[in-house]
């Protein structure tokens, strides 16, 4: 527990509607999307960046562990205060679009502005912000900086450290930093922006954020070819990427999730006779663009085994195909009473091989894994279903089969996360993924950043 002396220390800093010591507050920010418990012992909400600075000055002195955290929306444990403090949060008042800077082409923004006012804003002014993670809705832009979101465009326009700029950021001893410029170029001094983005808020607390901006594609439009089974549509995917295809999305089911689908939302748009469906959007600057690039994708399609290439005829359209994709993790509900879901990423060419042998380990402990995700840049979110979550040998075979599934990605050349990061959740098996010296200059990292070791600590098992 925190000293009261503590409490009113915050408290002449924000002022007392800004902080927070009771049961409800700690209840209410003692979990995210994992549904792990963690109480803190008080919530702070800092106002601007030089409370924060105070803030963690006096933490990193009296040796008081601070959480950053924007909507607790992450499926790892990553804002989770597992050993107590104080849960810094910064969606109520660190929020604004700072800046649009049309000349530069970027957009400023403070940590706790939610993803899709961003995006909202940006394209009324005719620019484009792509990172678009599942969450956009309701993640913060802090969130998906710390945790390097990534999204359905992600196969034609990267993921979110393609469109830091630089950040502001506040260091665990209070110090103020800038990591980049507003400058397209700039090779000067280490990529401080790049170790603190991905570093799930365990280096510092970032303030402000410089986002590039694009302009936005003038046409759009959904496609779904569908397969007779899950195989041919992954083949299809780094073939069709190879052969000059560049479509914003190519999103993948597989068949169990299709017919999971169709058990849960009847109304749903899926041929009968889809084994395997990979559905997206290609865009452009002019409707030949578009009519090119579905002919590309038709055309690879076909040579790789598709029976039906579907074009949406409107907008209205197009929502209908994209709703099973959308809808895909609900459906696989029928499979289980509990879901171990995991985001491994491999090369796109091991899909094939990857989908087969994620299936072998499930059929191996006897589990059902709908598999779905962003085939376009090899990420999978695999669910292992578990049918009794009440039955403890069930539940530890469900683990076994996810460490597995793990050492086979990371053997293929993947990764344990391809956009949940590690946080809590994953932490164990970091040393699947990476060596003693790489997993030690990770430790070192950490040290030089934080050597009290007070902001976040333990994620990511450093």
């Amino acid at each position: 527990m925190i000293e009261q002396k503590h409490i009113d220390y915050f408290v002449d800093i924000v002022e007392k509607e800004n902080v927070y010591s009771d049961k409800a507050h700690k209840i209410a920010y003692c979990y995210d999307a994992t549904k792990e418990r963690f109480e803190p012992d008080a919530v702070v909400f800092p106002r601007n960046e030089q409370d924060i600075s105070k803030i963690l000055k006096y933490c990193n002195e009296h040796k008081i562990v601070i959480v950053p955290r924007g909507a607790g929306s992450g499926f790892t444990g990553g804002a989770l205060p597992s050993n107590g403090g104080i849960i810094l949060s910064l969606e109520r008042h660190m929020n604004k679009l700072l800046e649009i800077d049309m000349e530069n082409m970027v957009g400023v923004v403070q940590p706790g502005l939610i993803n899709m006012q961003f995006q909202k804003a940006v394209e009324e002014v005719g620019l484009f912000y792509p990172p678009d993670p599942a969450s956009e809705e309701y993640s913060t832009l802090g969130g998906n900086v710390s945790e390097n979101a990534g999204g359905m465009r992600a196969a034609k326009y990267g993921i979110t450290k393609d469109y830091v700029v630089a950040l502001r950021a506040v260091l665990p001893n209070g110090e103020i930093i800038t990591a980049g410029k507003k400058t397209i170029k700039d090779v000067a001094g280490y990529n401080t922006a790049g170790i603190l983005i991905a570093s799930e808020g365990t280096l510092a607390v970032i303030t402000e954020i410089t986002l590039k901006l694009i302009p936005k594609p003038k046409f759009k439009q959904t496609y779904m070819g569908v397969f007779p089974d899950v195989n041919k549509a992954m083949n299809a995917v780094f073939k069709s990427l190879a052969s000059g295809a560049n479509p914003v999305a190519m999103e993948f089911l597989d068949t169990l999730v299709i017919k999971a689908l169709k058990q849960k939302f009847p109304q749903v748009e899926l041929p009968e006779n889809a084994g395997g469906v990979l559905v997206g959007d290609v865009d452009g600057s002019s409707e030949a663009e578009i009519k090119a690039q579905l002919e590309t994708l038709k055309e690879s399609f076909a040579n790789n085994g598709s029976i039906d290439f579907i074009i949406a005829k409107d907008e209205e359209h197009g929502k209908s195909l994209w709703f099973a994709r959308r809808n895909a993790s609900p459906a696989t509900a029928i499979y289980g009473t509990k879901k171990l879901n995991e985001d491994i990423s491999v090369p796109r060419s091991k899909l094939p091989e990857a989908l087969d042998s994620i299936y072998a380990i499930g059929d191996k402990y006897g589990f059902n894994v709908p598999c779905f995700g962003h085939a376009g840049d090899g990420n999978i979110h695999v669910n292992v279903m578990v049918k009794d979550k009440n039955n403890p040998k069930e539940m530890e075979d469900g683990h076994k089969a996810i460490e597995e599934i793990f050492q086979l990605v990371v053997d293929m050349g993947g990764t344990l996360s391809g956009e949940h990061g590690i946080g809590l959740s994953k932490a164990p098996f970091m040393n699947i993924a990476f060596n003693e010296a790489e997993i030690q200059l990770f430790k070192n990292i950490k040290k030089a950043f934080d050597p009290n070791n007070i902001l976040n600590p333990f994620k990511m098992g450093l």
